[in-house]
């Protein structure tokens, strides 16, 4: 398991490697492109307007060559970092999941042995207290009331109150 963040660690340092690189390349072609100019800016004071004209045409061709080699560079490497970065959060993320899973698994067993009921549990009693409450509230009001009624019927009878004697 280790030897893949060290591969995908090396992949990104080979990338920046590479960009470094290009990046070097680049700089010495922009400082040889510098150099040249000057020396060709000098001719041309000397030999004329024709040289330089020509040497700025062909300046401008080789700036806009050079500009997109590099540019290409550029989005190659930096669409190999973003894609290993993008795995490596995927895969990062995929393990937090696993690893919350594993202890939510493990939390859950030893509330179990302790016997401390689970949600699951805990829903299905309020359910089933929800249940019995609603039978009892309705059977509540028909006992009243026949209760009401053998007590307010004619003949009879109703239990003697105690005396208390003193």
């Amino acid at each position: 398991m280790a030897a893949k963040p060290r591969l995908k660690a090396r992949k990104a340092q080979d990338a920046v490697d590479e960009a470094r690189g290009v990046s070097k390349t680049v700089m010495d072609s922009a400082q040889q492109i510098w150099l040249a100019g000057l020396g060709a800016f000098s001719k041309a004071q000397a030999e004329g307007g024709k040289l330089f004209e020509a040497l700025v045409k062909e300046g401008s061709a080789l700036d806009a060559k050079t500009r997109r080699f590099t540019e290409a560079k550029v989005s190659e490497v930096r669409g190999n970092v973003e894609s290993t970065i993008g795995q490596a959060r995927e895969r990062s993320q995929e393990t937090w999941d696993k690893l919350e899973k594993i202890f939510e698994d493990r939390v859950s067993r030893a509330l179990g042995r302790m016997g401390i009921p689970s949600q699951d549990d805990m829903q299905s009693l309020s359910k089933r207290v929800d249940d019995l409450s609603r039978d009892v509230h309705k059977r509540a009001p028909a006992k009243a009331a026949a209760k009401r009624a053998a007590t307010k019927q004619p003949g009879s009878k109703r239990p003697a109150a105690k005396r208390s004697s003193k």
